[in-house]
């Protein structure tokens, strides 16, 4: 099971994904289209074209891990903005996962500390 530190930054990779490609070819993807350092510690998503498979790619210390879901029914759900890079929460990385669509949640106010101004 995949349990990141609170904090954790989430980068979801929106153009559809070859679930060929594996720790050297996502980490390729995350430095050339991103432009992020996968070594930095984020959790970099990948989705496939059809949207049945999804693989997380990160590293802690010591190495990368990769965590891989493959639905056999139904598809992973998420409201694509513009662009290659989205940033997610993991609250919403649970939500994919677990085939909620982002559209249809409905989010209230919530108090976040750090950030004057913003509520």
């Amino acid at each position: 099971m995949l349990l990141p530190e609170s904090g954790v930054r989430l980068w979801l990779y929106a153009p559809p994904t070859d679930m060929r490609k594996s720790f050297d070819g996502l980490s390729a993807l995350v430095r050339q289209k991103l432009a992020e350092d996968p070594t930095s510690g984020p959790l970099f998503v990948f989705i496939n074209r059809k949207r049945t498979q999804l693989k997380v790619l990160y590293f802690e210390q010591g190495g990368y891990c990769l965590w891989s879901k493959r639905l056999e029914q139904g598809r992973f759900h998420f409201n694509a903005q513009g662009g290659d890079k989205q940033a997610l929460s993991w609250t919403d990385l649970k939500l994919i996962i677990e085939g909620i669509d982002l559209r249809s949640v409905r989010r209230f106010k919530r108090y976040r500390c750090g950030r004057k101004g913003r509520v």
